[in-house]
């Protein structure tokens, strides 16, 4: 099937019958018609913002094989899985598999029996490989984590650099590249490199609403940590540590607590590697203390908490990091712990760089985190803004600055101490010894310059060094300090200084107090029969050998125990649930939720649908087409005025139906045709409509089968 006899009908149905979803998020409609329409695309999504969906869906429409270039070997087989469970003929060929088992997929490869392969960079470019791909035909390749192409990039591969000979290898094959983190430096970069100047670019919106933000002072941090992690029950979550030996104690003590904790770096054997990777997928362990060498590629969708108990190098990395919170769409909290000796640490790291280039984009990057963490403005703004889009307004508070008001503090006295310091020293030290000589620390560098003898020695010993760290931040932001751009980065007291000395000048400051942890677990209608479901779906996931989301995700498992489905077509209305799925899983859920109807006489209840459910979330391609629509025009003038075919217009308010917006179903399809409709899915049920339109004939589009289909549905649940 080539991409231009692909309907939009026929796409939909895809999405519905393999994957279980009735509408699409933003762009990934638009991302996908591009792609069966032969173009190149550029895509920028957020972690959880469905990225994968737009490469999986193409690739079972288009005639010949998509290849999805990874270096996420644990992505591979997150994603294989899944999509193997919905039915779909896909594998991957990594460096996990042995000789045979290698040889075998690469059989299947050349027989065209795969439509989709996963396989990593170096192994895409070698002479045999090369081969096998030009002999089965290649349709499209999917670049993901196309981030690595750059070298500005802060995941930077030099193998991604040779993926640019695609082009003129496979000179018909579309080209798509996929990211989640990527400024507008990276993103010009990839283009150019890989010739993408033509392609249809998307950038989504990095603003996740779930994620809950949360910066804490390092200070007894175990003991916070300890305390966060007792009321999270059975959740899933991921520590970040900065180094090996400090995930091996971390897990450690929390294991002696009590706690089920596993550590996991790159120092383990590759086998126990796995293991431990496996368990927590498998939700065996609940916790995972690792180093940043962890969770590239893990596509566990119910990760409740993110914590980075050591302070991340950059803001890319720790969006990326804290993005595999919530990638449901549930409620999820990001917490960092920050202190100035982690900072330190990192610029240790970092002068040890040969490169003078690199030193200095390293200490920018870590500028950009310390001002991050230390600010007191709302975090997810700054977070977003970072990336170059622009903060929106949203009416709950989002982190820990924005959901209590910041309290102001008048810094004018220890601000005057710390200039008086900084013109006593000479103005020739750092900020680091300028806070030793405050807290007046008997180190040999501030007794060796006879600082312990000057008057500002040891007078503000009553704030800990975070503080002083932020106030000297909040001087260098504000102008009243410099640093000089040597090694060194000695400090100076400028005119704003000056005033602040001499002339009485206020500094006043807000204060973030530390608050509460945001609750992350939704309510949940019938919790008895929500456990139920979930022990039920370990030990099926458990009997084949996957993770227990690849069989339902939470959200799904919530809406059976909520909805207490009876049937298998009403399983079909689920969030998630294929025709696949529904016919291997389906009888074993129903009968749990059938023998606790019996035993408690429980009634179905409505339950509140979460981001990535929403009814009524739509695209703003289909809100500006149900807009116009509802002005009075037909579906023709509508397109028209879009300049879009018909049948993207008719998709578009099919969704919106779906959705549960308003539509005038008279204007859509005659009282003729919506009796014959009405009567075939009497006959056939609703859940799928190729056999309803088999049954019609000629004459009938799949539009006005989901135009019919949203008003029944519409009227079963009210």
């Amino acid at each position: 099937m080539t991409a231009s006899l692909i309907t939009d009908a026929r796409v939909v149905e895809v999405l519905r019958s393999t994957f279980g979803y009735t509408s699409f998020r933003p762009l990934q409609a638009e991302i996908v018609a591009s792609i069966l329409n032969g173009q190149d695309v550029f895509v920028l999504m957020p972690t959880g913002g469905g990225k994968s969906l737009c490469y999986q869906l193409p690739a079972l429409l288009l005639d010949r094989l998509t290849v999805v270039v990874s270096p996420l070997i644990a992505l591979m087989k997150d994603q294989v899985d899944k999509l193997r469970a919905a039915g779909v003929a896909a594998t991957y060929i990594n460096s996990s598999l042995d000789a045979d088992e290698i040889g075998r997929r690469q059989g299947a490869v050349a027989r065209g029996e795969v439509k989709l392969l996963y396989v990593a960079p170096e192994r895409l470019l070698l002479p045999g490989f090369l081969h096998l791909l030009s002999s089965a035909g290649v349709a499209f390749f999917a670049i993901d984590e196309a981030h690595c192409i750059s070298e500005w990039g802060h995941d930077f591969r030099p193998e991604y650099r040779e993926i640019k000979r695609l082009r003129g290898l496979f000179p018909s094959a579309i080209l798509g590249t996929f990211t989640a983190t990527a400024t507008r430096r990276v993103q010009a970069d990839i283009k150019t490199h890989l010739g993408l100047q033509n392609a249809v670019a998307f950038c989504g919106s990095f603003n996740r609403p779930n994620l809950y933000y949360e910066v804490r002072p390092k200070q007894e941090a175990y003991e916070q940590l300890a305390a966060y992690l007792r009321g999270r029950g059975q959740a899933s979550g991921i520590i970040y540590c900065q180094s090996r030996a400090g995930t091996e104690r971390l897990a450690s003590r929390l294991q002696k607590d009590g706690f089920s904790a596993t550590a996991y770096h790159a120092g383990l054997a590759s086998n126990e590697r796995r293991q431990r990777q496996e368990a927590f997928v498998k939700d065996d362990v609940q916790i995972i203390v690792a180093t940043i060498a962890f969770g590239m590629g893990i596509d566990k969708p119910d990760v409740r908490f993110v914590v980075h108990f050591d302070l991340p190098k950059t803001l890319e990395g720790y969006y990326q990091e804290s993005g595999r919170a919530g990638r449901d769409g549930e409620p999820s909290d990001c917490i960092m712990f920050y202190s100035y000796a982690d900072a330190a640490k990192h610029r240790h790291f970092i002068d040890e760089k040969p490169s003078e280039n690199e030193r200095q984009i390293a200490l920018w990057q870590l500028q950009q985190v310390i001002n991050w963490a230390t600010g007191t403005t709302c975090r997810r703004s700054a977070l977003i803004g970072y990336f170059d889009e622009q903060p929106r307004q949203q009416p709950d508070p989002c982190c820990d600055v924005c959901r209590t008001p910041l309290q102001e503090e008048d810094y004018t006295i220890p601000a005057q101490m710390l200039l008086s310091c900084v013109k006593r020293t000479g103005e020739r030290f750092g900020i680091m010894h300028l806070i030793d000589v405050l807290r007046g620390s008997r180190g040999e560098r501030v007794r060796r310059y006879g600082h312990d003898k000057l008057s500002t020695y040891g007078i503000g010993r009553d704030r800990s060094k975070e503080e002083w760290r932020f106030l000297a931040n909040e001087l260098l932001r504000r102008g009243h300090i410099s640093q000089d751009g040597d090694e060194f980065k000695t400090v100076k007291v400028t005119e704003l200084g000056r005033a602040v000395l001499f002339k009485g000048e206020k500094v006043i400051l807000a204060k973030a107090p530390a608050i509460p942890s945001h609750p992350v677990e939704p309510d949940t209608p019938h919790q008895v029969l929500f456990d139920r479901l979930r022990t039920l779906r370990k030990r099926m996931a458990d009997e084949r050998g996957v993770p227990p989301y690849v069989i339902f995700h939470d959200a799904t498992l919530r809406q059976m125990a909520a909805e207490l489905p009876t049937s298998r077509q009403h399983l079909l209305r689920l969030y998630g649930v294929g025709q696949r799925k529904a016919l291997d899983f389906g009888d074993a859920f129903l009968a749990h939720i059938e023998q606790y109807v019996r035993e408690t006489g429980a009634q179905p209840e409505s339950l509140p649908i979460s981001s990535n459910q929403q009814q009524g979330s739509l695209s703003s391609t289909v809100r500006a087409t149900l807009d116009i629509f509802n002005t009075g025009r037909s579906v023709v003038e509508v397109a028209a005025a879009r300049k879009l075919a018909v049948s993207t217009i008719e998709g578009h308010l099919a969704e919106a139906m779906e959705a549960g917006e308003t539509v005038s179903l008279d204007r859509l399809v005659s009282d003729d045709k919506r009796r014959a409709i009405e009567a075939a899915m009497a006959e056939h049920g609703t859940a799928l409509l190729k056999p309803i339109m088999e049954s019609l004939g000629d004459g009938y589009t799949y539009a006005e089968l989901r135009f019919v289909r949203a008003k029944i549905e519409r009227s079963r649940s009210s």
